[in-house]
């Protein structure tokens, strides 16, 4: 699963996203293997060991004023992998190895609240990844959460979001996660259509969507996500209007789609690059953003408002409190195997590999892998690429944060984006066009600095 922020939990290979811009959109026709989604700048692939010692520094620091600090704890395990999965994810651990992961993680979270950038902070937000988060049983998860709140307490938390692969639930978890204070519960549905859902290995069919649902909606949770992907293989326009339909009979609080696309690790691409596979029936990228543009206009429809270039809500105070940190550059602590952090400006990942990532925890040492420093261009830049997700950026939060006006700083991404109608600008703010907002991925290299274009993902 993938919450719209998420960055990808994988050491793949990918694509150059960063190539020629326009050069890039107009041959981005067919679904090809290769990443699109953004969710981090610089490309991972520029982090490396030599700014690891950078990382251990800012830990050692006190933290940067008025800045938030959240939790990302990645629970790796999930029933199957589905076909077009990229995270690190396991799907053959048992219960002892499963408890033996779930004691390092809470070791490595006791570590962090000792370090000065850690301590003391109050927590923002939590967030369970995965993986699938709702796998591990419920006996599991009160004797983590246990553990990780006696390290840092999260009472005051603004969100504590979990997510959820329906078929993993059972009342009795349910009330569990509930219990544990669980603001926001993400669903990741994807589809309700069975022949499409067993295609694509998911590990769940619609009738166990519909069983959790009553249970989900009598322990009323604060907002209740549900997630969709728009293109998934065997794809078709009845049962996409089929599936949009049914979720809005669901009744969520909000609703996130994302559109199909093929990293180098998954085992849809493994069969096409091997070339070795049955062809598959892929949508295009048009027909992708068509699903996608037909489902946000059914659900403003049915009341609900556009949140970002991916997420509808219907209920007004339905917050995604996790992304807007990540995209307006707050702290976040990523704990667990491959895990992504950022702190006082410096990006690093945790080791990608199971036993790497136990043996490490078990020296007493942070699990740090690989890292990047970032200067101030490219903090800006950063936080310009992700709020454009948003639909729409306030100049005037650039101004006081950074001290720049990003209309002229971006002059030639912007009047480019302009002429081929994908946003509009003046002095005081840019917005995407409906065109835009449906292909806001594959805009944002526009916005890269030189030496960053033409690399690989991870």
């Amino acid at each position: 699963m993938r919450d719209e922020a998420t960055p990808n939990i994988s050491t793949q290979r990918s694509s150059p996203l960063g190539s020629d811009p326009a050069t890039t959109r107009a041959d981005r026709t067919q679904t090809e293997v290769g990443s699109v989604f953004v969710s981090n700048y610089p490309a991972y692939s520029f982090w490396g060991e030599e700014d690891v010692p950078r990382a251990h520094r800012a830990l050692a620091d006190p933290p940067r004023p008025d800045t938030k600090l959240g939790l990302y704890l990645h629970i790796p395990f999930c029933r199957k992998r589905c076909k077009f999965c990229y995270f690190r994810v396991y799907t053959d651990k048992n219960s002892q190895q499963i408890q033996t992961y779930l004691d390092a993680l809470a070791r490595e979270v006791e570590h962090y609240a000792q370090q000065p950038a850690v301590k003391d902070r109050p927590l923002h937000f939590i967030y369970f990844g995965g993986g699938t988060p709702s796998y591990i049983s419920s006996r599991h998860l009160r004797s983590l959460v246990q553990r990780l709140k006696d390290a840092i307490p999260w009472d005051q938390a603004d969100e504590i979001a979990f997510e959820c692969e329906p078929g993993t639930l059972t009342q009795a978890k349910l009330e569990a996660i509930r219990d544990i204070g669980v603001t926001r519960l993400s669903l990741g549905i994807e589809n309700l259509n069975d022949e499409i859902l067993r295609h694509n290995g998911r590990a769940h069919v619609s009738k166990e969507i519909y069983q959790v649902m009553p249970w989900v909606n009598a322990l009323d949770f604060a907002q209740v996500n549900v997630d969709l992907i728009a293109g998934m293989v065997g794809e078709t326009w009845p049962r996409w209007r089929q599936t949009v339909q049914k979720t809005i009979e669901l009744d969520p609080d909000s609703v996130t789609v994302y559109q199909m696309e093929l990293p180098y690790n998954t085992l849809y691409s493994k069969d096409l690059l091997a070339g070795d596979s049955e062809p598959l029936a892929l949508a295009d990228w048009k027909t992708k953003r068509a699903y996608h543009a037909y489902a946000f206009e059914q659900l403003a429809t049915a009341g609900y408002v556009r949140s970002s270039a991916y997420t509808m809500k219907k209920t007004p105070d339905a917050r995604f409190a996790y992304r807007d940190a990540v995209w307006t550059g707050q702290d976040m602590i990523g704990t667990g195997v491959a895990s992504f952090s950022h702190l006082s400006g410096i990006h690093y990942q945790n080791a990608p590999h199971w036993d790497n990532y136990l043996a490490t925890i078990d020296r007493n040492d942070l699990p740090i892998h690989r890292a990047f420093a970032t200067n101030r261009e490219e903090q800006l830049t950063r936080e310009v690429i992700l709020q454009l997700k948003l639909g729409a950026l306030d100049t005037a939060y650039f101004r006081a944060k950074f001290k720049v006006d990003i209309v002229a700083h971006f002059a030639a991404a912007l009047s480019g984006l302009r002429d081929e109608g994908m946003l509009h600008f003046d002095a005081d703010s840019v917005s995407l066009t409906n065109e835009g907002l449906l292909r806001v991925d594959q805009l944002l290299p526009d916005f890269y600095q030189t030496q960053y274009r033409n690399a690989r993902y991870t």
